[in-house]
């Protein structure tokens, strides 16, 4: 199996700690999935500063390939300020400068890259949404993480996104749960395969077009819940390919309850380590 995160890339600074990490949800899936022992890549752009650097060499370190990311001249590593309270990430102003790097466009020789892989995975952080278009070709299953602000959820921009993917995630512990399983079905009917939302201690929802399913929690003191969701839907989806999920194939029931078990799992012990998946350096 050969995974791929698309997009975003961050540095995490722990503004009452005076340090910082590597981050970035697509940087997290492929830090989580090479921790499963898989295959895992990353493309992007790298802004041209040190904390670019800091990012790249975590990932080295971890033999994730970052062969085919390129520099963005004159731009920044976006910043991510949060505060860590108890084991809780509070997060902090937005990072409000103008040169921060853009979504890698994908030409020819992206693409041809990206078909190598049985599974992209794209976020809403990485403004990459024009891009997504250019995957109704690829071979590879695509997901997308729709994390928990409102705007990634207006019909508009459920239209950018849904054609060109097979499975969303939805953070919705804000919700109540006929409001999820409403959003659920509507993200299904706009060609969605399998759309899956966390709602923090009280467990997982999924939905496959026509059954609902229901995951578990594990419950561990939290180090730091930074990266607590990416590590859960990175786990989860690299249990259902180990499974032999592929594109346009139907996932079974015994295979969907042993992602819910080990994702629980996963995330959990991820919730021990400081930072998204550690590396951390002090603020200079």
């Amino acid at each position: 199996m050969k995974v791929i995160g698309y997009g975003d890339n961050v540095v995490d600074r722990y503004l009452n700690q005076n340090v910082r990490y590597p981050g970035g949800n697509c940087i997290n899936f492929a830090a989580y999935a090479r921790r499963m022992g898989i295959e895992a890549a990353y493309l992007g752009y790298w802004g041209e500063d040190e904390e670019a650097q800091m990012i790249r060499d975590a990932m080295e370190d971890m033999n994730v390939d970052i062969s085919h990311c390129r520099i963005q001249e004159g731009t920044v590593t976006e910043r991510c300020d949060v505060n860590l309270i108890d084991g809780e990430r509070v997060f902090q102003a937005d990072d409000e400068r103008e040169n921060l790097h853009e979504a890698l466009p994908l030409g020819e020789s992206e693409l041809l890259y990206l078909n190598k892989f049985d599974l992209i995975h794209c976020s809403c952080y990485a403004e990459e949404e024009e891009e997504l278009v250019k995957f109704k070709g690829v071979s590879g299953l695509v997901t997308f993480d729709f994390a928990v602000e409102d705007e990634f959820r207006t019909e508009e921009y459920l239209d950018t996104v849904c054609p060109y993917i097979d499975f969303a995630l939805f953070s919705c512990e804000h919700m109540a749960d006929q409001e999820i399983r409403g959003l659920l079905k509507k993200v299904s009917v706009k060609g969605v395969s399998y759309v899956l939302a966390t709602m923090g201690t009280k467990g997982q929802l999924l939905f496959d077009g026509e059954n609902f399913y229901e995951g578990t929690v594990h419950l561990k003191k939290a180090v730091d819940t930074m990266g607590a969701g990416d590590s859960y839907f990175t786990s989860f989806l690299m249990c259902l390919l180990k499974s032999g999920w592929k594109k346009g194939m139907k996932v079974d029931e015994k295979a969907i309850r042993e992602a819910f078990e080990y994702a629980a799992e996963f995330s959990a012990e991820n919730c021990l380590i400081k930072g998204a998946f550690g590396y951390g350096q002090p603020i200079e």
